[in-house]
């Protein structure tokens, strides 16, 4: 039997996450949120009205099963050409499939055979959805990539205009085992997907419990000075009754050398595991810390195998 999980999230987060999730006996549905517009994905976004096809693109290729050649041109980006340059292969037939099939799932699900994928890929919303934020010193911001270039202190978030949730969301949300919050920007990756009123009452329907998989960086202006239970105490702002039960967390203090780097080139520290501060939340802590490309990742293996290790142990206490 395989345990049905149910990830939200989007961006290098959840790709994480959810290379690490494939590898063991799970049904996985990722829903995504896709109101990112920058870059590629913002001029497709404007070109052809279709929602933000960037994440979803990393979320296929971190689900994918196939030769590391097919990854590699999904996520080839040009770097000249008359209106090619800037765009991704993999963004570009995204957008060729959504205009093929009529809308972004079933498109999704097309390209999902070409590339074997080892779960289901949910857009949020087939809408093209606008994110606003309201900063603590009044500013109204419009689209995420302004969000994330203004580095202000952010007081809330919400949608231009109220969208329309995807139905096979709600449905995949009815039938899990464990709902998971992945790692990824908190106002702009993971914070959209619980913006829809309709998915948070079949989140609070739900027997799944909900785990947070937590950052081990701030985001400059977002999250800056977060521990682990501001992290969990922002998200549970935007649930509704059902809260989060569960967190995973690194426990290795990251090296002063690492550490004084991203500081200074990305203005970011580490958040630390303040237990003290986690009342009635269970904590599975672990040395989650690898370096990739020479950015601090999560070791996507470890990741997986502490979740699976969770529901194993769920398993057992429930018979």
């Amino acid at each position: 039997m395989k345990y049905k999980v149910v990830t939200l999230g989007g961006g290098t987060g959840m790709s994480s996450l959810l290379k690490g999730l494939k590898k063991f006996p799970f049904d996985i549905s990722s829903i995504v949120s896709v109101c990112d517009d920058g870059k590629s994905t913002g001029r497709l976004r404007e070109e052809f009205g279709i929602p933000a096809v960037g994440d979803v693109r990393k979320v296929l290729v971190a689900l994918s099963e196939v030769e590391p050649l097919v990854e590699e041109l999904f996520d080839y980006r040009f770097s000249n050409g008359n209106g090619l340059s800037g765009h991704t292969t993999g963004n570009l037939l995204l957008t060729a499939a959504t205009n093929i099939c009529g809308n972004m799932s079933d498109g999704i699900e097309a390209l999902s055979k070409i590339l074997n994928l080892n779960g289901k890929v949910i857009p949020l919303t087939e809408e093209n959805v606008h994110l606003i934020a309201k900063t603590k010193d009044g500013l109204i911001i419009e689209g995420e990539h302004n969000i994330t270039q203004a580095k202000k202190v952010i007081k809330s978030v919400y949608y231009k205009e109220n969208p329309k949730v995807n139905e096979k969301a709600l449905n995949a949300i009815k039938e899990a085992d464990l709902i998971i919050l992945s790692m990824g920007s908190l106002y702009t990756s993971v914070i959209p997907n619980l913006l829809i009123k309709e998915l948070i009452t079949e989140i609070d329907k739900s027997k799944a419990p909900i785990m947070y998989s937590c950052n081990m960086m701030t985001q400059p202006g977002e999250t800056d000075n977060f521990k682990v239970s501001n992290h969990i105490k922002l998200l549970n702002k935007y649930l509704g009754k059902k809260k989060i039960s569960v967190v995973i967390a690194n426990n290795k203090i990251i090296d002063k050398e690492i550490k004084n780097r991203y500081e200074s080139l990305e203005q970011k520290d580490q958040v630390l595991l303040d237990k003290n501060n986690l009342k009635n939340i269970e904590i599975i802590e672990e040395d989650f810390f690898i370096i990739e490309n020479n950015l601090i990742r999560h070791d996507s293996i470890k990741l997986g195998l502490s979740i699976f290790s969770y529901m194993l142990e769920k398993e057992r206490n429930h018979n």
